[in-house]
C-alpha cells in the first residue's frame, strides 16, 4: 500500500489536504515548535494552543494553575507572562505548569489541522526522535509549514526538507512541495544557520534583537520529547 508523505507549505493550503487521512507534524521553527518542544522536555505538564489572545486572556479566569504566553509580530503581547521565546520555556519557569500559548502563526496552524490522526510538533531541538516515531507511523504523513501570516516561508520548508532526507527511503510517495522542501534541504543543509540568515522572519527577530532566539531554535537534538495533541492539549508522547 502506498504511503504518502506531504507537505503543506503554507497554512492557506491545509484546505486542499483531506488531513483527517494524515499523521500531521506542525513545524514553527521561529519559534513557536522549538518553544514548545523545549517546554515539554522541560517539563511542562501541559501546553494548551488556542487561536486568538483573547482565549489565553479567557484562562485568568480559571484560575492562577495557568501561565499565559501570547504573542504577536515576534513581540510578547502585554499583559502575558510571556511570549514564545525558548528561553521563556526553561525548567525552572514550566516544570509543572500548564501553559497557555497563542501566537502568529504555530498556533493558527494546529487549530486548522485539528482533524488529523495525530497531532505533533517538530522542530530541529527534536528532529531525530520525531524522525524515529514517524518511521513507525503507518499511513500518510502530512508536514504543515506554519509560515508567516499565510505565505511561505524559509526555515519552516527547509526543517520539512530535513525531515524528508530521514524518511525519503522509508517507502514513501512525495508530493512535489515535498520534493521541493528537500531540494532546499540539499542547499542549505551545509550552514543551515547561514542559509537561513536571510529568512524575512529572521530579520523580523533581529530588528527585535533576539538573535539569540534564532540560533537556540537551529540547535539539532536538544531535546528527545515529541509533543502531541491529546484533547486540548499538547503533552509528551509516551
Amino acid at each position: 500500500m502506498t504511503k504518502n508523505l506531504d507537505v503543506c507549505l503554507t497554512p492557506a493550503l491545509i484546505p486542499v489536504y483531506k488531513v483527517e487521512d494524515y499523521t500531521v507534524v506542525i513545524i514553527d521553527i521561529f519559534r513557536a515548535t522549538s518553544s514548545i518542544c523545549y517546554g515539554i522536555e522541560n517539563g511542562a505538564e501541559a501546553i494548551i494552543p488556542v487561536s486568538e489572545v483573547e482565549e489565553c486572556a479567557a484562562y485568568r479566569e480559571k484560575g492562577t494553575g495557568y501561565l499565559l504566553a501570547a504573542e504577536r509580530n515576534g513581540e510578547v503581547v502585554a499583559g502575558f507572562d510571556f511570549g514564545n521565546s525558548p528561553f521563556s520555556y526553561t525548567a525552572e519557569k514550566v516544570a509543572g505548569k500548564t501553559i497557555v500559548l497563542t501566537t502568529t502563526n504555530g498556533t493558527h496552524a494546529l487549530h486548522l489541522s485539528r482533524s488529523a490522526k495525530q497531532i505533533l510538533i517538530g522542530s530541529f531541538l527534536n528532529i531525530t526522535s520525531l524522525c524515529t516515531y514517524l518511521k513507525g507511523v503507518e499511513g500518510n504523513i502530512l508536514l504543515v509549514c506554519a509560515g508567516w501570516q499565510n505565505n511561505f516561508n524559509l526555515e519552516d520548508a527547509l526543517f520539512a526538507g530535513a525531515v524528508i532526507e530521514q524518511l525519503k527511503d522509508s517507502g514513501y510517495t512525495l508530493d512535489d512541495p515535498a520534493i521541493a522542501a528537500n531540494d532546499l534541504f540539499q542547499i542549505g543543509k551545509n550552514d543551515i544557520s547561514k542559509y537561513l540568515g536571510k529568512t524575512s522572519h529572521g530579520e523580523r527577530l533581529r530588528k527585535l534583537g533576539i538573535e539569540k532566539d534564532i540560533a537556540f531554535c537551529l540547535q539539532v537534538d536538544l531535546t528527545t520529547a515529541i509533543p502531541v495533541l491529546q484533547g486540548e492539549k499538547l503533552v509528551k508522547l509516551v
